[in-house]
């Protein structure tokens, strides 16, 4: 699992049938102080409502995908699977939402 901050959504009118009604989040990924990692976004399935600016759990495994989703119709690599409060690390805190 990767830490990342919400960019943006993206609005697709033409995607493949499996992904009608998923909604599709531009994140991209952070480390423990909440500056950006790379140089690369990535679009990711979102299946916990999470919004522009929110630190997520995002989750990059295919088999990982499949089961969540519950089938393997679908051509996704990356969903978001939680909305992150906080991260403590040692007794340190670290980031809030």
């Amino acid at each position: 699992m990767i830490l990342a901050k919400v960019k943006g959504n993206l609005v697709s009118t033409q995607k493949n049938s499996s992904l009608v009604g998923q909604k599709l989040l531009l994140v991209h990924p952070i480390d423990l102080e909440n500056k950006y990692i790379g140089n690369n976004d990535v679009v990711a399935i979102d299946v916990v409502d999470a919004g522009i600016g929110d630190t997520v759990l995002l989750v990059q495994e295919g088999k990982a995908v499949q089961q969540i989703l519950g089938h393997k119709n679908a051509p996704v690599h990356s969903i978001v699977v939680a909305v992150v409060d906080s991260v403590d690390v040692n007794d340190k805190y670290t980031s809030k939402k």
